[in-house]
């Protein structure tokens, strides 16, 4: 894999120590700003949203612009609203920069991702789409447990701050080692907008994009909430909110390592094996929460099931969006923070049911269920390849 793939893998692992942090520091949040956790992790939600929404208006507005200003301009932008994060004593505010910082990370994942895909031969997609995803695994292993460690010490504004430096060494590898022009393959401008908006009426697209959706959904319905389950069910002190991070990163990069392997040749196993094992495990998480053990092994084991399956799934938006060079990246963000943004939604509700703190895990059940009843039912009006066969 080429160099700038692992530089930009280390904007993503800046980003995504942003956007994952959140999940051990709802409680310090909630107390400072004097809201709810319930109404502190809509911040996961503000940022989602951002997302959803910047990830084809950004792409779309930087298609004909060279990748490497527009990937440096988005990481000072995320860079300065974090700044502004640390320092502001309202919730609101502080809810905004979520936004504008979502809009800028949206932007660079949208970019990142199509010159990723440009950056490797047409059947390497699911490797440069693992490289690059592995920045954000990365920060569910050390940058999240780091924040959160830092956030328990000084407070949840400190780790805001590390997040806003931590994205400068981050804007000079994007300076030296992104080429300064387009990466393209030829000399030609590719589809119009049009052309390329027009995918968007591909069935195959769009169930590529619904499944990675829910898959996503489930994975932050219960991610967004393990800290409370932590302190709260397991009846663990709050410096076991890190090791809980670091198992459940550790398990996510092993699963986008292995399934970055998998995904271009074999989408169909993939789903076979982990669709399965994911729907049982929520539950499972569920039921053993109070005990220790059982909770910190099958963190670690929902952790490489979510990200192995949501990284295939993401993949086959790639392919299917091939006839849109630029707007690709966008598709695939747009899918993955649907799921950012309605998980934690899903789980606030889930929170105020009998279940309590354990809502969150049923209901990220009930989202893989709706996943898999969806891939199965598409058998028979989709044409096979999706996602349940082993085409590239």
């Amino acid at each position: 894999m080429p160099l700038p793939l692992y530089l930009l893998a280390l904007a993503v692992f800046a980003m995504g120590t942003s956007e994952f942090m959140l999940a051990g520091l709802l409680p310090d949040i909630a107390s400072d700003l004097g809201v709810t956790v319930g109404t502190a992790g809509l911040l996961t939600s503000a940022f989602a949203t951002g997302m959803i929404v910047g990830a084809p208006l950004v792409a779309a507005s930087a298609r004909h612009r060279p990748a490497r200003s527009s990937l440096l301009g988005f990481v000072l932008v995320f860079s300065a609203v974090h700044a502004v994060g640390a320092a502001t004593p309202s919730f609101p505010v502080l809810c905004v920069t979520r936004v504008v910082a979502a809009l800028a990370c949206a932007g660079f994942l949208a970019v990142a991702l199509t010159t990723a895909t440009r950056l490797v031969p047409a059947d390497k997609k699911g490797r440069a789409l693992a490289v690059l995803l592995s920045g954000t695994t990365v920060a569910t292993i050390a940058g999240v447990p780091a924040g959160s460690l830092l956030g328990t010490v000084l407070g949840w504004r400190a780790t805001f701050w590390a997040v806003a430096v931590l994205c400068l060494p981050a804007a000079v590898g994007i300076l030296l080692g992104v080429p300064a022009r387009r990466v393209r393959r030829n000399a030609a401008d590719g589809p119009p907008l049009r052309a390329e908006l027009a995918q968007l009426r591909s069935p195959r697209l769009l169930l590529a994009m619904l499944l990675g959706a829910l898959v996503n959904a489930a994975t932050f319905t219960s991610f967004t909430f393990l800290a409370p389950l932590v302190t709260g069910t397991a009846g663990l002190g709050e410096h076991w909110i890190p090791v809980v991070l670091v198992l459940f990163g550790a398990g996510s990069f092993i699963g986008v390592t292995v399934a970055g392997r998998l995904a271009d040749r074999r989408p169909g196993q993939v789903v076979a094996v982990c669709g399965p094992l994911l729907l049982v495990g929520w539950p499972a998480l569920a039921v053993l929460a109070d005990r220790p053990a059982a909770l910190l092994v099958l963190v670690f084991v929902q952790g490489a099931l979510s990200f192995a399956l949501g990284s295939t799934l993401i993949t086959r938006v790639l392919y299917e969006a091939a006839a849109a060079p630029s707007m690709a990246g966008a598709y695939a963000t747009a899918a993955l923070n649907v799921g950012a943004a309605v998980g934690p939604v899903v789980a606030a509700t889930a929170l105020r049911t009998a279940a309590g703190d354990l809502g969150p895990l049923w209901a990220s059940g009930l989202l893989v269920a709706l996943a898999l009843l969806v891939a199965s039912f598409s058998r028979g009006v989709l044409p096979a390849g999706t996602v349940t066969t082993n085409r590239p």
